[in-house]
Order: C-alpha cells, then sequence, then structure tokens
C-alpha cells in the first residue's frame, strides 16, 4: 500500500473508474496487481510530472503501471482527468 499523495484517488472516486478497468483476458494468469494503487500511481505521475523510473517505490513496479496507462490511455484521457480532478483545469 502506497503513503497517501494528493494524487491518489479516494475509494469513492475508484469506485466511478472501477467499471471502465478492463478484465483480465480469458486464460491469461489472475490478476496480481491492485488496480487501485495502480490508477494512484498514474495518477501520481500525471500530476506530479516525474518519469516513469522514478515513481516512488511504494507503487506497483513502474513497468507494470506504464504496460496499464498504455493500455488505459487508448480508453480515457487520463491526462484531461488528472487536471480536472486536482482543479488545475480551471483558470
Amino acid at each position: 500500500m502506497s503513503k497517501a499523495y494528493p494524487s491518489n484517488l479516494t475509494r469513492a472516486q475508484y469506485e466511478v473508474l472501477s467499471d471502465m478497468i478492463p478484465e483480465p483476458k480469458p486464460g491469461g494468469r489472475p490478476r496480481e496487481v491492485d488496480m487501485w494503487e495502480v490508477l494512484n500511481a498514474i495518477f501520481y505521475i500525471l500530476v506530479e510530472g516525474v518519469r516513469w523510473r522514478a515513481l516512488p517505490g511504494d507503487f506497483p513496479a513502474w513497468q507494470t503501471v506504464y504496460t496499464y496507462f498504455r493500455a488505459l490511455e487508448q480508453r480515457w484521457n487520463l491526462a484531461e482527468y488528472a487536471r480536472s480532478a486536482t482543479g488545475m483545469d480551471e483558470n
């Protein structure tokens, strides 16, 4: 479990997004990573603007987070969500 970062999703925010997270592929290995932690790591990257390899160690491995980011990026506009979630889009 990661520390509490300002970019972390609340459980209520995660519940809204969880329906849009793709299910694990049939016939594949069971998902071992907590998707709430993956999303928190993605939003940490988007909000803080750090490099993937500089992701704090209390998140899942940066390679795992990046793989999910690339998959979800095609489904969602993650950068826009991060701006609106943090109030950065308000003038």
